[in-house]
């Protein structure tokens, strides 16, 4: 019989992971507030800043947001009546609806993401090559 034991993490990689929780918790923090900032929830600062890089369907929101479509549609449909969000078809397939942002949509979602600079000043005090090696670390972090 086989015993399997723990894996024990060095005190090195245990600081980076703790470190990691604190920058995570920092930016949804900061996100949080920036989105009550433009009277918007979380949920929906982040669907709207989605929404400004590319139009997409419910369906693909919600995978891209790891949720349920029917809560991207509720959404949406708060997005909507506030004149940020607007439904329209689809260019290759008119019976599937996009969610695209409006003029007002892009400039909310310019303000959220141009608020969120606690990351930005001691990113500056990195030199470019030192930007460019986090970066790549990171990417490879997260598979991308």
């Amino acid at each position: 019989m086989t015993t399997t034991r723990p894996r024990r993490t060095d005190p090195l990689t245990l600081e980076v992971v703790e470190l990691i929780g604190a920058v995570v918790a920092r930016y949804h923090e900061e996100y949080e507030e920036a989105a009550a900032r433009h009277r918007l929830t979380g949920a929906q600062a982040r669907v709207l800043g989605l929404l400004a890089l590319d139009p997409l369907p419910m369906r693909q929101i919600a995978q891209r947001l790891k949720c349920e479509p029917s809560n991207i549609t509720g959404i949406v449909d708060r997005l909507e009546s506030r004149g940020l969000v607007e439904r329209r078809p689809a260019p290759g397939d008119r019976r599937v609806k996009l969610a695209a942002p409006t003029e007002e949509g892009l400039r909310v979602a310019r303000g959220l993401r141009d608020s969120l600079d606690f990351a930005r000043e001691p990113l500056a005090g990195l030199t470019h090559e030192e930007r460019l090696a986090f970066r790549d670390m990171l990417r490879r972090m997260t598979g991308a």
